[in-house]
């Protein structure tokens, strides 16, 4: 079975955006492992925010790999050619997508969608770049979960910049 991978850059006080939604903080001057987590998936998940602001950045991503990407939306009744638009009935639509053929899925974002695929118990691994820096603000990695979630460290890797990079397995009782 695929796991889904929630992997994006993290403040080191727990924020994936600033204040204004800026991700400039961010290191983008090495690797990070990124190749390697590539190559690991072949679908993306992302939330209709999140959707919405790649649509500006198509230019900006040519040099990723290409993978299927499936947006979570109730409220859009179309998405662009070749990504699948996924409403409704999200837990039984994500079980058949994971029981699919195929590398990992990476759940890029956005918040909403974190939230709702941890509540449902469908993440199955946490990868964390902790950047050293405190933003004081922003959007929050998790918030509104319903209830305690642990976690298995598997992996950790730290880096000449500060960087940390943490990867963990979300534990099922």
């Amino acid at each position: 079975m695929r796991k889904i991978v929630l992997s994006l850059a993290v403040s080191l006080d727990g924020f994936i955006e600033g204040p204004n939604g800026e991700y400039d903080w961010c290191f983008m001057d090495q690797d990070y492992g990124m190749s390697a987590f590539m190559n690991s998936i072949d679908a993306v998940f992302v939330g209709r925010k999140t959707y919405e602001m790649s649509l500006g950045m198509e230019a900006d991503m040519s040099g990723m790999p290409r993978m299927d990407e499936y947006v979570f939306s109730n409220t859009l009744d179309k998405v662009k050619e070749g990504s699948v638009l996924i409403k409704g009935d999200i837990k039984t639509q994500v079980e058949k997508i994971k029981n699919q053929t195929g590398k990992d899925i990476w759940l890029f974002g956005g918040a909403s969608l974190t939230t709702t695929l941890m509540t449902l118990k469908l993440i199955d691994e946490v990868q964390l770049a902790v950047h050293p820096i405190l933003l004081g603000g922003g959007k929050p990695l998790i918030r509104d979960i319903s209830e305690r979630v642990n976690l298995k460290l598997i992996d950790t890797k730290t880096f000449s910049t500060g960087l940390v990079s943490l990867k963990y397995s979300v534990m099922r009782s």
